[in-house]
């Protein structure tokens, strides 16, 4: 099975008890998290009664599975599930010398990591990310599509003068990362296991240049829905002073600055009661890009249509699975500039994204004025995200293939 490959190189040579105890790095991250539940009363992070010894993931020829090991369910509040950072138990670390090739990754328990402050990621931002799901569905746990997590990463890597584990061996750890994980994995209906792999210039460099050094992290935490609103549609507001990406820069990629520049837009949105922001490109100041963190889908009738990936638009990995299925399901599909004006016209409007899936749009803001999409969510909203998430959650049969089982 995928799972048992995954994780065949982990012999467990410890036993492990509850505890209470975990490092100040991750206790302040749960407890700043308002979307961090558990009863106060039952402890659910784990401590090693004797060392832990965890091999090397390439090196290591037999082994026991994790799954083997008894471990306690965590003590959280399933149903309301935010979307922040809850501590789990493992992280994925790999490293490799520039010029060089990724090799002897393993898995480590989840804290601190330690980086020289000239570290190319802290100086030059020299960092990517990427963000995928997974799923429980009876034993099994079921991943969306993870190789187009790491092509898409490879691509940032080129962009951004980084080397870059392989397909495989980004999908492998993820796999691993996750079953080592598996207990944090939401009952089915209740969430899904976020994954977070990344990628950054740990090496130490003042000039600037390529760091000397890469490290590749895979860390996890369970989630809920990512807006508050969950599946009810969405505020935004347009901004049209502000920029997310220009042309020729990294506005294509996954890279971490590109995230960091539409915090000063989105914080005054959202305290304006938005939900959040929508750029236009800037250089006419009249097409639509992105949300902060989201595609945008603009519907008309049975034409769906979506701005064309140009260099300043995020190829999304659940923005090209919704294209497919729409068009799977009769819709026509168009990728190219849309126009601001389009939204005055439109019958209904969305986003997508790992974290958010779909999320309708309610309103759009532009200029002072607010255009209204009606009440609820929209037909062909829910017929896109009921599709997706029940392909997501193994719920209906996968013909596209794009679901990866562990077990």
């Amino acid at each position: 099975m995928e799972g048992s490959a995954a994780v065949a190189c982990l012999r467990p040579n410890y036993l492990l008890s509850s505890s209470r105890h975990y490092s100040p790095f991750l206790h302040s991250s749960a407890s700043s998290s308002s979307s961090f539940h558990r009863k106060r009363s039952s402890p659910f992070l784990l401590k090693f009664q004797s060392k832990p010894h965890f091999p090397s993931i390439n090196a290591c020829q037999t082994a026991s599975p994790i799954s083997e090991v008894a471990v306690e369910v965590p003590d959280l509040d399933w149903d309301n599930l935010g979307f922040g950072i809850i501590p789990t138990d493992y992280m994925y670390v790999m490293k490799c010398p520039r010029g060089g090739s990724f090799s002897n990754g393993e898995l480590k328990r989840f804290g601190n990591i330690e980086l020289s402050p000239s570290a190319g990621v802290l100086n030059y931002g020299q960092g990517l990310f990427e963000g995928l799901k997974a799923y429980r569905k009876d034993g099994s746990i079921l991943l969306f599509r993870p190789e187009e997590n790491a092509l898409r990463m490879r691509m940032g890597a080129e962009r951004m003068c980084m080397q870059s584990p392989t397909v495989d061996q980004f999908v492998e750890a993820v796999k691993a990362t996750v079953l080592a994980n598996k207990r944090w994995v939401p009952p089915a209906g209740k969430g899904s296991l976020y994954i977070r792999p990344l990628l950054m210039g740990s090496g130490a460099v003042l000039g600037l240049a390529p760091a000397p050094e890469y490290t590749f992290l895979i860390y996890v935490s369970p989630v809920g829905n990512y807006f508050k609103e969950g599946i009810a549609p969405i505020n935004l507001v347009i901004e049209h002073e502000l920029h997310r990406a220009t042309p020729g820069g990294t506005g294509g990629v996954k890279t971490i600055g590109n995230y960091a520049a539409v915090l000063k837009a989105q914080s005054a949105a959202k305290a304006k009661g938005y939900s959040d922001v929508l750029y236009l490109d800037c250089v006419h100041k009249k097409y639509l890009e992105e949300v902060s963190s989201c595609n945008i889908f603009v519907v008309k009738g049975n034409v769906i249509s979506t701005p064309a990936i140009k260099g300043t638009i995020l190829p999304g990995i659940t923005r090209k699975s919704i294209i497919d299925v729409a068009r799977s399901l009769g819709f026509q599909v168009e990728e190219r500039f849309v126009a601001v004006d389009e939204l005055l016209e439109a019958d209904e409007v969305f986003c997508t994204g790992t974290a958010v899936v779909i999320s309708p749009v309610g309103s759009v803001t532009y200029l002072g004025k607010r255009i209204s999409y009606g009440d609820g969510v929209g037909v062909v909203s829910q017929q896109l995200y009921s599709v997706l998430t029940r392909l997501q959650m193994g719920l209906i049969e996968d013909k596209m293939n794009w679901t990866v089982s562990l077990s």
